[in-house]
């Protein structure tokens, strides 16, 4: 082809370099917005925003003359972000869950950790599900006052005890007082002034809110809408693949350590074992005020420490399979679902009370409100084609009635994923 026959179709070097230069920057941008879209599910306005700013830790005044102090001593604390617009006077109050300290080397340990001393407390961020300020995400309560207690006491914010430690230090068992003294000071800062209140937690914290569920609602007038929401603390009282109740073990170590009855039932302690009374199953038959119960049928925490603990001494076999339910053989399964139905069973109870809400779903997860993947993503689980975003938000805001979402046997349900936590 002649040379002049091309000529028309090419820019000059230094022009032909400019417009390829411009056509990469163009094609570098859309390619970066395709990413983050990608990566943030649905366009949100955080997209183009910086990332929350971390949360600064409260730590409660006047917590030694309280009695209200974690296990080492120092104060507890809480992370307060102020709610706004609609949501000046609705509030959210978030305790922190992580286990349970039942002997008095595990409660020495912990002071040496943020679960046992406030000198290891750092600010943190509310940028996950039920605590995210970004409306798209969090619908229903993006906007409210959001609280976060941190847990220091290793008994759900429930024990009433001193103890002292191998080396002669005092070991101080005062979940309840902190629980009090905190909820007294958020009154003081506007709590008192709710319209709408809300007390969450999750594992620990989950069972936190159980037993703390009809004294946070009592401190309010009639008119104030109260609910109680428990993720994960749902713990059930099972023999584990040795045949013993190994986790009976544990909650009784706690009870018995921490002096936890002040927070029990006491039609429940009338009749049985405070031990018995700690647990989830019998703490749902006195609770008045309504409540959203939510939790994986197949609680990856409680397959790993409820059902295959170390003290079972499982083999390879169970070691693979509690690490990763995929790992799992069909009998193993089998064990599993056991353990879901009778989850189940002890939730028929509560099914009939139209202002209670419950979803149990069959993914191998634990604590699922304060991740985004399982809280409001395109990889949320599903239940009756609801999210747990969904769910409650229908249950508290009373868009739908007797809002209660059980899934079908691991591993029925295709949007269960394998990023949610575990």
């Amino acid at each position: 082809m002649a040379p002049g026959a091309t000529e028309p179709l090419l820019a000059p070097p230094r022009q032909q370099r400019r417009r390829r230069a411009w056509g990469l920057a163009v094609t570098a941008v859309l390619v970066l917005l395709l990413f983050l879209l990608s990566a943030s599910g649905p366009l949100r306005p955080r997209l183009f925003s910086s990332s929350p700013e971390r949360v600064p830790l409260t730590l409660l005044a006047g917590a030694k003359e309280k009695g209200a102090v974690c296990l080492d001593g120092t104060p507890p604390g809480y992370h307060l972000q102020r709610g706004s617009g609609d949501g000046a006077n609705k509030w959210l109050v978030h305790l922190e869950g992580g286990g349970w300290c039942s002997t008095i080397e595990d409660c020495s340990n912990r002071r040496m950790t943020a679960l046992g001393s406030s000198n290891f407390m750092k600010p943190i961020r509310f940028a996950a599900a039920i605590l995210d300020s970004d409306q798209l995400q969090n619908p229903d309560f993006y906007n409210w006052n959001k609280v976060y207690v941190r847990y220091c006491d290793g008994a759900s914010f429930s024990g009433d005890a001193d103890g002292w430690a191998q080396d002669g230090n005092t070991l101080y068992f005062r979940g309840l007082n902190i629980y009090e003294a905190v909820i007294h000071e958020l009154m003081e800062k506007g709590l008192s002034n709710a319209t709408q209140a809300l007390l969450t937690g999750c594992s620990a914290g989950g069972l936190a809110a159980i037993l703390h569920c009809d004294d946070f609602s009592a401190r309010f007038s009639q008119e104030v809408a109260v609910k109680c929401l428990a993720d994960a603390g749902f713990f059930l009282d099972v023999k584990d693949i040795s045949g013993e109740r190994s986790f009976w073990s544990v909650y009784d170590g706690v009870v018995q350590l921490q002096n936890v009855r002040k927070v029990l039932p006491k039609d429940c302690l009338a009749n049985k074992e405070p031990t018995e009374c700690f647990f989830p199953a019998e703490l749902i038959k006195y609770i008045r005020t309504s409540m959203f119960i939510l939790n994986s049928g197949y609680d990856s925490w409680q397959i790993r420490n409820v059902i295959v603990p170390g003290s079972s001494a499982p083999d390879n076999s169970w070691l693979s399979c509690k690490d990763n339910i995929r790992n799992c053989t069909s009998k193993q399964i089998e064990v599993f679902d056991e353990f879901r139905n009778t989850m189940v069973n002890n939730l028929k109870l509560v099914e009939d009370k139209e202002d209670w809400g419950i979803f149990i779903d069959s993914c191998f997860t634990h604590c699922q409100t304060l991740s985004r993947i399982s809280w409001n993503s395109p990889t949320s689980p599903r239940v009756g084609n609801k999210t747990i975003a969904d769910a409650i938000g229908d249950w508290h805001s009373g868009r739908s009635h007797g809002e209660k979402e059980i899934d079908c046997e691991y591993p029925c349900n295709p949007t269960c994923s394998s990023l949610l936590p575990t």
